[in-house]
């Protein structure tokens, strides 16, 4: 028998619990939104972010992340959703981002919103639509 995600792996929005060190690898050699990142770049990231960790419940290693840049008030961006490559494919970033989700619910944000290239799919499944009028929005790259 095959274990679900939900016996598998717990998600946590616990700081102390993070991997910094390995959700930079992640991101910075693997992420193609990310690729390149310092690791001074990710740590003040985490630490302005509501972040959520998915962890192994055997081993305790982390083997996701999402990170949600919030207010807690009127909006949230979510980004750097990641699964490790050995534990994908069983919906595990499926239940990072509804775990996001499902947080964040009862604050009154009433935007919440994300980009993706590739995994449209994923957030549709947890809500995400796209925007009715994108041509409203804007925005404005330092780099």
């Amino acid at each position: 028998m095959t274990e679900t995600p939900q016996e598998r792996y717990e998600i946590s929005s616990d700081p102390a619990r993070l991997d910094a060190a390995r959700i930079h690898d992640w991101l910075s050699n693997d992420a193609y939104w990310a690729k390149g990142r310092t690791r001074e770049h990710q740590d003040r990231a985490i630490a302005g972010s509501l972040n959520f960790g998915a962890y192994d419940l055997a081993s305790g290693e982390q083997a996701g992340y999402a990170r949600v840049v919030t207010d807690l008030a009127t909006f949230a961006w979510l980004c750097d959703v990641y699964v490790d490559p050995a534990a994908r494919g069983h919906g595990l970033g499926g239940r990072l981002v509804a775990a996001a989700r499902d947080h964040l619910a009862p604050t009154g944000v009433r935007r919440f919103l994300l980009a993706t290239a590739d995994a449209h799919g994923v957030y549709e499944k947890a809500g995400f639509q796209p925007l009715d009028h994108p041509d409203q929005w804007m925005g404005l790259r330092f780099h």
